[in-house]
């Protein structure tokens, strides 16, 4: 029996949807309500199967049906021309996935990274990182004097997958910090 989704607030960042056949993960979900009118939810939906990004807006008594997801663990190998390679970690079996439809988590991934992998009727159609992962800071710049007068004081930093991260003022060459995998902002130092 599919799930279906009763309220416009179960919308929700994160969540993946059965709508025009595929599976689409909600990427960004705001909640409307004009002065008499009734509520809706603006949302973009990023479709598992091929990554396109649609804008969709659901009104209340829409049903919207959850998709039927299986997970599973996986690790990641190497990315090879336009594709991310993995290992199921129950099978041994390796698949790829397009590097276009794992733009943001590729940042972060490093080699023999452990990571859930979503099927969709048995066929792999994408990963879930971990909430924090931890990564080594390969290159940085000096803070700025005088910038303590705007508060906290942030510079960039690039670590070892080469995705650049704002972080606080103390940090160096070879600190190993955690990141937020969803925001891709620093949390502390590891």
């Amino acid at each position: 029996m599919a799930d279906i989704l009763q309220n416009l607030t179960d919308l929700k960042l994160g969540v993946v949807i059965n709508w025009s056949g595929a599976p689409y993960k909600i990427v960004e979900a705001s909640f409307m309500r004009k002065s008499q009118g009734k509520p809706n939810m603006r949302t973009k939906l990023k479709n598992l199967l091929d990554g396109r990004v649609i804008e969709q807006t659901f009104k209340s008594g829409d049903r919207v049906e959850r998709a039927d997801l299986s997970r599973g663990k996986a690790s990641f190998l190497y990315v090879e021309g336009d594709q991310c390679v993995f290992m199921d970690s129950e099978s041994y079996d390796q698949f790829s996935l397009p590097l276009t439809q794992l733009e943001h988590e590729v940042q972060f991934m490093t080699e023999g990274l452990d990571v859930d992998i979503m099927n969709y009727n048995g066929k792999p159609v994408t990963i879930e990182l971990p909430m924090k992962l931890t990564l080594t800071v390969t290159e940085t710049t000096d803070a700025v004097r005088g910038d303590t007068a705007q508060g906290a004081v942030l510079k960039e930093a690039k670590v070892e997958t080469g995705a650049t991260i704002r972080v606080p003022a103390f940090v160096k060459n070879g600190d190993v910090i955690r990141v937020n995998t969803e925001t891709g902002e620093y949390v502390e130092r590891a």
